[in-house]
């Protein structure tokens, strides 16, 4: 979850871009509804204690004044005389009238009165309490929503912002048309529109999601090829950094020996990780180190030996060939190998991502991907057009230059990302 965050805080120029175009394709042409606000729950109210009362004694029994029109029982014996060594008792006082009775308390205890009404703060009308707040309260209005008839139109201008993502013209057809699927003529909002798209990428993206294979072999021999600038340096580096980590030993080979900035730059790496790194003179045969690499990986017993190459644009007829010499030489040492052959993709080159797929599968017998950048690009959708026509695996994404800032690909959360949405 704390990757989701970095992932959906940095991919702000991507999600943003398709944020700002879904409100504004439902809003053109949308219409407010009002949300019913949800029914008011009476309030049940509890019962008030008594207040406690000194103990008092018992009044004296008031006599009863008979009705004119009664006549004594004559069965009633008159009473007898006090004697005459008791003091007569003192002449109980008349009994008040009979409207008075009846509007007198029956006790003198003071009551505490219910309030009917809570006060309320300044400037606010009194709010009724209790039985009577939870019957008359009333619920407060919900924000009017924006929804629009899912139709033709809508749909065309949904394509064109999923193109605008780089998502390419036969994914963003395909991803429109699943996602219209069943609900035309239905209003829909931008937050269902949303949904509807990260679910729909998130299922583009599932079968491809796959971290990379580690076998028993050792050493498992990491072929990392990528054009000029894409990330492979960085990438080699905080892979080797995590796979230490998790227990493995790793080897890296320098096998960029025509730029002195990337040996260096894994050199560093290695230093921090724990890592050997091999190197060789500047504009010596890179083939031949990876021989000298695999050599030392066999005889430490190296569980991962990471070879670096240099970057090469796919359209470079003569370094492309030097990569196939690369791998002819590794398997003379292994004919398995390399077991791996990561291509690393930088997400700002858009559709050009496609070609460079296609020519390095051809050539190196790419097994994977690695999409770096995608902290600093519009191009995120180039990733969901990738999985949908090569269906390749795609192992990691990156989002920086920091070790934790790359980290396994996880469809929902990039899908998620993608689109603008939270996760729970």
């Amino acid at each position: 979850m704390a990757f989701f965050k970095k992932l959906k805080d940095r991919m702000f120029r991507s999600s943003s871009k398709i944020d700002e175009g879904l409100d504004a394709v439902v809003q053109d042409g949308g219409t407010e509804e009002p949300v019913e606000a949800p029914a008011p729950v009476e309030e049940v109210p509890h019962p008030r204690p008594a207040p406690e009362r000194p103990p008092q004694a018992s009044p004296a029994p008031i006599p009863s004044t008979p009705a004119p029109d009664e006549t004594p029982a004559a069965t009633e014996a008159p009473a007898a005389p006090p004697a005459a060594s008791e003091t007569p008792p003192p002449s109980a006082p008349p009994a008040p009238p009979a409207s008075a009775r009846e509007t007198a308390p029956r006790d003198s205890a003071p009551r505490d009165p219910v309030p009917l009404e809570v006060p309320a703060s300044a400037g606010e009308p009194a709010r009724p309490s209790g039985l009577l707040g939870g019957l008359f309260r009333k619920p407060q209005a919900a924000a009017p929503v924006v929804r629009r008839v899912l139709d033709d139109e809508m749909v065309e201008q949904l394509e064109e912002v999923l193109i605008a993502a780089d998502m390419g013209v036969d994914t963003a057809l395909r991803v429109t048309a699943n996602m219209a699927e069943g609900r035309l003529g239905r209003r829909v909002s931008t937050q269902e529109i949303k949904q509807l798209l990260a679910d729909e990428v998130a299922r583009i993206m599932e079968p491809v999601a796959r971290p990379m294979p580690l076998y028993a072999h050792r050493p498992q021999v990491v072929l990392v090829v990528g054009v000029n600038g894409s990330g492979k340096t960085t990438t080699i580096g905080k892979l080797a950094s995590q796979f230490r980590a998790a227990g493995k030993s790793v080897v890296i080979a320098a096998g960029d020996t025509f730029r002195a900035a990337a040996v260096e730059q894994l050199q560093v790496w290695g230093e921090r990780a724990g890592v050997p790194v091999m190197t060789a003179a500047h504009g010596s045969d890179p083939a031949s180190l990876a021989w000298d690499a695999m050599t030392k990986a066999q005889a430490d017993g190296a569980d991962l030996l990471m070879i670096d190459t240099a970057g090469r644009l796919q359209n470079r007829a003569d370094l492309m060939e030097e990569l196939s010499k690369i791998v002819r030489v590794i398997r003379k040492k292994d004919p398995d190998a390399p077991h791996n052959t990561l291509l690393v993709l930088d997400a700002t080159t858009g559709q050009n991502a496609l070609q460079q797929v296609k020519v390095f599968q051809e050539l190196a017998d790419v097994s994977g991907l690695v999409m770096t950048k995608l902290d600093g690009t519009a191009k995120g959708g180039v990733l969901v057009a990738l999985a949908d026509k090569f269906g390749m695996p795609i192992h990691a994404i990156g989002v920086g230059e920091q070790i934790d800032d790359l980290d396994a690909f996880d469809p929902q959360d990039f899908a998620a990302a993608l689109v603008g949405l939270d996760r729970d």
